[in-house]
Order: structure tokens, then sequence, then C-alpha cells
């Protein structure tokens, strides 16, 4: 457990929890969505968001896996109200599949938590051909991003409420490749560095809450962007490298946080009062994090080109 840190503007820390930035917020006749909801920071979501009334859809690949997690829940919060569909993030075609089956159901959509994620594997291409940790932490979430956009717009419009947009982004994001992102190289084996390219993912996730909140404020509508850093946390996304996710787990119970306090930024930026009508910032240890962004995380041309080049990529 972390247990160094000062309390920001917000009065919370990076030692708070999920359930302690929370507290008191009444998130009944919200419905959310959380990518990467059977471990982690995602899992831990999903049961602060349920315990707050949300109406929560965990997007899951492994449907036997979302069954589990929904029980476990309930056990603790019967009234709990969470559903589970399919979703593989590596696939546009499970990813139209599932925003056509969600957007046809009639299903509000109030908060979308692009949580899911892989770090650092081996060079890996997805199913549609595109190396695995742009597609899944970046491009996926930009494709399902658009294609419930206009169900968000319709919940906001319809119940008054503010929707809300939270990618899970991190601190990695400063070990991108020198030029941010290769566009020219996204998919070349010989030039591949799993570390950067995580890194290259994650400053993808900054550019695109960015742009999108440059959108949605010049459309005029009551939906909001922004991207977090959880902090350092131990999970198991680091479990491509045996060597690191050992060392990680050794190590973590004490200098790490834990994953109520790496979840709580997420839950945060989607339920505090405090964050209604702000948008396009990234957020750390549930503060908006000043001075700890890179400047290409901050450059509009470069989000502007990400955009046009992810929806090429997702046509």
């Amino acid at each position: 457990m972390w247990i160094f840190g000062r309390k920001g503007t917000s009065g919370f820390s990076c030692c708070s929890t999920a359930e302690e930035v929370t507290k008191g917020i009444n998130g009944f006749g919200h419905t959310a969505i959380v990518t990467g909801a059977t471990s982690g920071i995602g899992m831990e979501t999903t049961r602060v968001l349920a315990l707050h009334g949300v109406h929560v859809i965990m997007a899951v690949r492994n449907m036997e896996n979302g069954k589990k997690i929904k029980e476990n829940i309930l056990k603790s919060i019967p009234n709990a109200k969470i559903d589970f569909m399919e979703l593989n993030l590596s696939s546009m075609e499970s990813i139209r599949k599932f925003a056509k089956e969600y957007n046809s159901a009639g299903h509000p959509l109030n908060l979308l938590i692009n949580n899911a994620g892989v770090m650092i594997p081996p060079f890996t291409l997805s199913q549609d051909k595109v190396e695995l940790q742009f597609a899944v932490n970046h491009l996926g979430h930009f494709l399902l991003t658009n294609l419930l956009l206009e169900n968000m717009k319709n919940t906001a419009k319809n119940s008054k409420n503010e929707g809300r947009i939270v990618n899970v982004a991190s601190a990695a994001h400063d070990f991108a490749y020198s030029q941010g992102i290769i566009f020219d190289k996204i998919n070349d084996k010989e030039s591949y560095h799993r570390f950067h390219a995580y890194g290259q993912s994650k400053l993808a996730n900054i550019l695109h809450a960015n742009e999108l909140a440059k959108r949605l404020k010049e459309e005029g509508v009551n939906i909001t962007a922004n991207s977090v850093h959880p902090g350092p946390i131990a999970t198991n996304i680091m479990r491509y490298d045996n060597i690191l996710h050992g060392i990680v787990n050794w190590i973590g119970r004490y200098v790490l946080k834990n994953i109520e306090q790496g979840a709580s930024t997420t839950c945060y930026v989607a339920l505090h009062p405090q964050v209604k009508g702000v948008s396009g910032e990234y957020f750390s240890d549930n503060n908006i994090a000043t001075n700890t962004t890179t400047s290409l995380a901050k450059d509009s041309d470069l989000a502007k080109k990400l955009w046009e080049f992810s929806l090429d990529l997702t046509k």
C-alpha cells in the first residue's frame, strides 16, 4: 500500500482509495461500460461504481470470468446492477458487434471507462494486423468510443446528466518513441521496442482524450473526455515479463499502490462533482496533473494527426 502523499486541491491524494473519493456520491440512474473489468483496477472500478448505484456493463473477453466477477460483487453488494458482454479489443469485428448489440438493446450510456490494456508483450499483431499494444490500448478504444458516442450524446441530452469518457493512460507515455507516434512504422517488427510501444499506446490514450474533448466542446454536447494515470500499481498487466512481474509483486506490497488506490483516480474522474465540466485534462492521484505530461502529450497537431490516422485504420 502506498502511504506517502500530500492532498491536492481536490482534497484527495495518491493514498486515497476508490471508495474514499466517491463517498456519499449517488450514481443511481447512470449506466457505465468498463473495459477490462475482470481484473485489477477495472474490477475495482466496476465494484465501486456499482456500490454507488451505477448500472455497470462489464466489457470482457472471457464471459466465464465476467460471470464470476459479477457473482462475487453481488455477494457483497446484493442490490448491484451488473451485466457483462463479450468484447475483444484486438478485433474490430468484435468491437463493432459489441457496439451494435449494446446500442440496439436501447441501453443508455453515461460513463465510458476505457480501461483495458496489454503491456510489453513480444511483437504481436492483432486480428486486424495491427501491433497489439497500439491495437488494444488505443485503436480498439478509439473505435469503441466512436461507435458508442451517438448513444452517449442522446443519453446526455435526454437525462440532462453529463456524460463522461475516461481513458486510463499512464505516466509511461513519457517512454514513447522520440517522435511520439511512429505512424509509418506502427506494424514494423524491426522497429518494435516493447517498452516504447507501450509508451506510444499510452501517449495515444492521452492524445485521443484531448482531441475528443476538443471536438465535443466544439459540438456543444454535454460530454467530457479526460485521461488518467492510475499510479504505480502491481497488476497482472505485466504478465508478459515474468522477471519484472515477479519483482513488482515482491516489492509492490511495500512501495506501490494497492488495487483500491490504483482505481481511485478513474472513479474520481468518472463520478465526482468536482470534475463536472472539466474536459481534456490528464489526472493523477485524484488531481489534475499540471506538470507531469510531456510536450508530446500536449501537442494538438499530433493529437489531430493521430485522430485521422486512427479513423483510416478503423475504416
